[in-house]
């Protein structure tokens, strides 16, 4: 297959998909949940293959957990659907409507970004909410899913493409690239793909980003953090922090640093190690914390993502350390103070330079079905166009409509006529 010959056609129905009814995409949507159901026997022997294969080829089991579609995972992505159904539509929307002169009304409207290249690995979950976030959002997509995925992704892709097409949308509304000479490919193709989303390790997103001129919006690294402040309430914060530890470990808002209270450390610190070691959790800490709890001790920088049942943890002395500390050594993903004190609280999440801050809760919360956006196409710690988990918003734009009567330029420049400019109801 030449991607550029198909991204190409794709490119100009892209046009025809934008203009689509709401009830139409919510349709292919609605069918796109019952074609997986119906399909669901046929979906799990093809996922026991790439499962078997990724065993037979020694895969981390923390990558093989992210390849895993079972019932629960095919439960999780309809439920994602069924909430896409009843969202509002994100596109059509007038965002501002205002009056320049008589007769001459600016209007704003959100529009689809276009033609959306969605690079991916190992997840076939993923598969799903991309496409059905494009397909809500009224964007054409192509879609490139880990080799290690290959069954899975291919017969996830024919269930939805399927679905779409029956529902009237033309041919080439999705596209599944599968093999990895075609990414490059892809990147070549600036000229007729206007977003690229890549998901997967940092070295990953970076090639992506070094060897295109398209737009890219993504993130590298989710290295979390929680801070335990001297405010903190204890027996809350410890089955926080289990929670952003364990509950899924290879998930990129998994907590990876934990950053201790020195006021606190002598009490919580040793209660904390004992129960995340039952959780089979190990500690890895500067030499402060090794001294009192045991682990392996490691440098003041040596902070990283494990995606795995490790944690790194320092001791700090103020909440400005910790500020510090997470803004010069995270990701901007995801990060979070445990306190009672709500001026504290409320100091981190202003200096603390991420595109999620939370209070007293896990970062396991960043996440675009969990935020109420259906799903994500992925997180963004950009600052541009769209942070943090990017649902349907995040896959939108907008124009401006000029609606007139005969006007021209020339008139206002010789002061024949002026702007009265007047802000119109929504």
């Amino acid at each position: 297959m030449k991607i550029r010959e198909e991204v190409r056609r794709m490119k100009r129905v892209a046009p025809r998909i934008a203009a689509s009814e709401e009830a139409q995409r919510n349709r292919i949507l609605e069918r796109i949940a019952a074609g997986l159901e119906e399909h669901a026997e046929e979906i799990f022997a093809e996922n026991r293959k790439d499962l078997a294969a990724a065993e037979e080829n020694q895969v981390t089991p923390a990558v093989r957990k992210r390849l895993k579609f079972d019932r629960d995972k095919l439960e999780d992505v309809k439920k994602g659907i069924r909430l896409l159904v009843s969202l509002p539509d994100p596109i059509h929307r007038v965002t501002l409507a205002r009056e320049l002169d008589q007769g001459l009304v600016l209007k704003r409207e959100t529009c689809p970004i276009g033609v959306i290249g969605v690079i991916f690995e190992a997840r076939p979950d993923a598969l799903v909410q991309i496409s059905t976030l494009c397909i809500k959002s009224g964007n054409c997509a192509v879609l490139k899913g880990g080799k290690e995925t290959a069954n899975t992704n291919r017969i996830l892709f024919r269930i939805i493409h399927d679905a779409a097409v029956a529902e009237g949308f033309p041919e080439y509304c999705l596209l599944q690239a599968e093999q990895h000479n075609e990414i490059d490919e892809l990147l070549e193709c600036d000229d007729c793909v206007d977003l690229l989303i890549p998901r997967g390790s940092n070295a990953f997103v970076r090639y992506i980003m070094d060897h295109t001129r398209i737009p890219v919006m993504g993130h590298a690294d989710g290295i979390c953090h929680i801070y335990v402040d001297r405010d903190a309430d204890q027996e809350k914060a410890v089955p926080i922090i289990v929670d952003a530890k364990t509950q899924y470990t290879a998930a990129c808002n998994a907590v990876e640093t934990l950053l201790i209270h020195r006021d606190l450390a002598p009490v919580f610190l040793p209660r904390l190690a004992d129960r995340l070691r039952k959780e089979g959790v190990r500690l890895c800490g500067t030499k402060e914390v090794t001294d009192l709890v045991g682990g392996e001790t490691i440098e003041d920088t040596d902070f990283r993502e494990y995606l795995d049942l490790v944690v790194s943890v320092k001791i700090v002395g103020s909440v400005d350390e910790a500020i510090d500390h997470i803004n010069r050594y995270g990701s901007h993903h995801t990060d979070c103070i445990l306190t009672e004190n709500q001026k504290t609280a409320e100091y981190f999440m202003d200096m603390v330079d991420s595109a999620g801050v939370y209070q007293n809760c896990s970062t396991r919360f960043a996440d675009g079905y969990r935020y109420g956006f259906g799903a994500e196409v992925g997180i963004s710690t950009g600052k541009l166009h769209a942070r943090g988990p990017v649902g349907l918003d995040g896959l939108v734009t907008y124009k401006y409509k000029l609606y007139g009567q005969g006007q021209i330029v020339a008139d206002y420049a010789s002061g024949k006529k002026e702007f009265h400019f007047r802000d119109l109801n929504l």
